[in-house]
Order: structure tokens, then sequence, then C-alpha cells
């Protein structure tokens, strides 16, 4: 069956070090370590494919053995990838450290998802699909060249900007249907396109206001995620905020925002693209998501995402 969802982006292998506090500069601390897959791309495909979402992750890593750990994680998963083979260039790498707060602080080496290129996924992989989601992790060139390619076929594009990058190109968004940025990157996109007050909350935004601001990006909808405090919907006629899942322990908080991405990108697809309740159906991912540790094999299964919504 052709796929439903296309993510195309980012694989890294995780390199994570728990620590009871994040040392200052000079201090050595003494923690333990985990590797396993991870990058937003993949993160966010394997989120929407344990959703119950028909996906398709393609991505680039190169000729080593941390392709091999990607590989054999997606046959583990039952979920088709395109892994695409860059010699010369290592698989990204991703410098975890986590507090004992299930805080987080992430240094990326992109690798060979920095040359990703437009030719390494097929045009009708792309416009079959019904969601094309992507992130500023890989070659921007080739995600703006993807966004396009799906915007054109009508396909519905989700763009998740991050991590912002300097060499963000707001062009990229004229072929963005939803947006979905956390509160810091859409500050930073208020910042660079001079669209307001940067420092602004974004909960005190009223319906007028965000509204005029989605339509000056010339987006469909604008989802911002808020960590502990939710996210906020803002589309034609739709302005509301939707709360996190209560009673959760944060164990580990790497990945949530993946989590909520592939989370709400499934959901639109079991709601019928009702945004509100894909956004509550995101929310329940990303909040079961932190409750064990590391990124993609952290991301929730159906049932579970089901008994905590009902």
């Amino acid at each position: 069956m052709e796929p439903e969802i296309i993510i195309i982006g980012s694989y890294v292998q995780d390199l994570t070090w728990n620590t009871p506090n994040f040392p200052s500069a000079g201090e050595t601390v003494i923690g333990t370590f985990l590797t396993g897959p991870g990058g937003k791309g993949s993160n966010q495909a394997i989120a929407a494919g344990r959703a119950g979402a028909r996906i398709l992750y393609a991505g680039a890593v190169g000729p080593d053995a941390f392709a091999s750990v990607a590989k054999k994680f997606y046959d583990d998963e039952g979920f088709p990838c395109r892994l695409i083979e860059k010699p010369g260039y290592s698989s990204g790498t991703a410098a975890i450290l986590v507090d004992e707060e299930g805080q987080n602080q992430i240094i990326v080496a992109l690798g060979a998802n920095g040359v990703l290129h437009r030719e390494d996924v097929p045009t009708d992989l792309i416009t079959k699909a019904k969601i094309l989601v992507c992130q500023l992790e890989a070659n921007l060139n080739a995600t703006d060249y993807f966004m396009q390619t799906a915007h054109q076929a009508g396909v519905t594009t989700i763009l998740n900007p991050a991590p912002m990058r300097p060499d963000f190109d707001p062009e990229i968004l004229k072929n963005v249907d939803i947006l979905v940025p956390n509160e810091t990157e859409f500050a930073s996109i208020v910042e660079r396109l001079n669209l307001g007050d940067p420092n602004k909350d974004p909960l005190d935004y009223d319906k007028e206001e965000l509204d005029s601001l989605r339509l000056q990006l010339g987006l469909k909808t604008l989802i911002i995620t808020l960590g502990e405090r939710g996210s906020i919907v803002c589309e034609n006629s739709v302005f509301e905020t939707v709360p996190i899942l209560k009673n959760i322990t944060a164990i580990d908080t790497t990945g949530a925002g993946d989590a909520f991405v592939g989370g709400f990108a499934a959901g639109l697809l079991c709601h019928e693209a009702n945004t509100v309740k894909a956004a509550i159906f995101g929310n329940a991912v990303a909040g079961l998501s932190v409750t064990k540790p590391g990124t993609a094999p952290s991301m929730p299964k159906l049932e579970d995402i089901k008994a905590v919504i009902n």
C-alpha cells in the first residue's frame, strides 16, 4: 500500500549522557550513557508510524555502523525507509545531556544529512502521499524542493522549523500549509521577518493578532508548541489552546517536539483534517514519549495513545 505520510529529514545517532546536573564550563561530572536511533526526521516518522499511520521515511546516512543501526531499527519496527548512503560523509550524530529533571542540552552534527539531494527522493513518492513532513535538520535546498513539489501536487505540507538556523530562508514558507514551531522558533521567525515583538509570549496574542500574523506568513495553519503549557492552534475561524496530558512524570523530554509533530500528522488522518483534534492527539503522543528515555524508542503505540485520550 502507498504511504499516507512521507517524512523526509534527518537520521541522527543519539549519544546520550544522563547526569544529575548539567556541568558548568570547565567542570566534569559523572553520568550514565546510552545510544540509539534519533534525528528529527526519523523521530517524527517513528512517532507517526507507531500512532497508526502508513509512513515512509527518507533520509541520508553515511557508510558506517550507525546506518546499520538505522536500517535494523526500521526493519524491527516494520516501517519502510529509504536510507540514502553518502560516501565520504558520516551519519549524523547528536550529543545529548539529560539532567535529573528530564531537561536536555543537545549538539547535532548533521553529517550526511547536510548533503541530502533533491534527486534522492523520487517525485512520485512525494506526490502520491497525503501529507509531507519536513524539518530543518537536513539540506535546506533539498527540503525547499520537496516542500514545493508536494505543495504544487496538492499534498498537505507540514514544516517543523527546527533547529532554527542562520541560513533559514523564509521563502520556504510559501510552500507550507501547516507550520509547527516551538515558542523559541516562533520568536525567531517573528524577529527575522520583523513581524512584531519576538519577546512576546505566544499566549499573550489574541485571536486577531495571531491570525493576522499567520496570514502574513502565508499559512493555512499555525501551531505553536509550548512545552508543558500545551500548544496553540490558529487557522481560519479556529483559535484554541490545547493542554498537555495531566499527571505525567517527565523522565526525558528529548524528542517531545518530534513526538508532537509525528503524532499531529497521524492525527490529521484519523481525525479527517480536524487540526484541534490532531493537536490533542499530538499532545498525547508527546506526553507519553517523555515518560521513557530516548527519542525514537520512546514513541508510544496507538493503543497507549487511545487509552490516555479516552
